[in-house]
């Protein structure tokens, strides 16, 4: 990579380019800290998530064989009355830069059961209930790991230009300050040297003009 030239106007600009590359080393490492303490609360929030999936599962599971012991056949034709439920909105919100998911579900609570009451058990309702819950938990379970491998993602890339300004590109630009610094100075003392060389020269030669003019 071919050197600037040691001038004072490269010297200005290597050390505006190195503020500039300081602040964004400072800025980078700040979104990355928001960004991990981010992702630490998303998987504490995927953890609890799937711990009440699994309790509500299993109390959906334990509700349903209650009620097929006691509705025998007629449990499984009104679990299969129960419609395919594709009721939701993908939408997303920006942290940091990162573009988070957000799923938006349509809840009909109050229409009930989609089978009828007469010849159902409580157990069956109970199942239906627990169910709809493990649905709805599972829809924000997902929302959440989406979430958490974005933002994993989004701390490993600001991470790496962390890396890149902190390790190549400001040690590069502190060399190239040093270097002019060090060129500039060191014309500074040769053009130092030349001027008393030149003054030390003029006034021997004033010594001699006055001697000639004295004789």
């Amino acid at each position: 990579m071919p050197q600037t030239a040691p001038t004072k106007g490269n010297l200005t600009a290597a050390k505006r380019s190195r503020s500039l590359a300081l602040t964004g080393y400072e800025l980078m490492d700040r979104k990355r800290n928001i960004l991990i303490r981010e992702l630490m609360s998303r998987i504490d929030e995927a953890r609890e998530l799937q711990a009440r999936i699994d309790e509500t599962f299993a109390e959906a599971y334990a509700s349903m064989r209650i009620a097929e012991i006691a509705m025998g056949g007629s449990a499984r034709l009104a679990s299969d009355s129960v419609p395919v439920d594709d009721g939701f909105s993908l939408r997303s919100r920006s942290v940091m830069g990162v573009e988070m998911p957000r799923v938006s579900v349509k809840r009909d609570v109050l229409a009930g059961p989609p089978y009828g009451l007469s010849f159902t058990t409580s157990e069956l309702d109970d199942a239906y209930f627990k169910f709809l819950e493990v649905k709805e938990l599972i829809r924000d379970l997902a929302e959440t790991e989406n979430s958490i491998y974005r933002l994993a993602y989004s701390i490993k890339k600001a991470q790496k230009r962390a890396n890149a300004l902190k390790n190549i590109v400001i040690p590069g630009l502190d060399a190239d300050i040093f270097r002019i610094t060090d060129a500039l100075e060191e014309k500074e003392r040769e053009e130092f040297v030349r001027l008393k060389v030149v003054k030390s020269r003029n006034e021997r030669l004033k010594v001699k003009s006055d001697e000639a003019a004295g004789q």
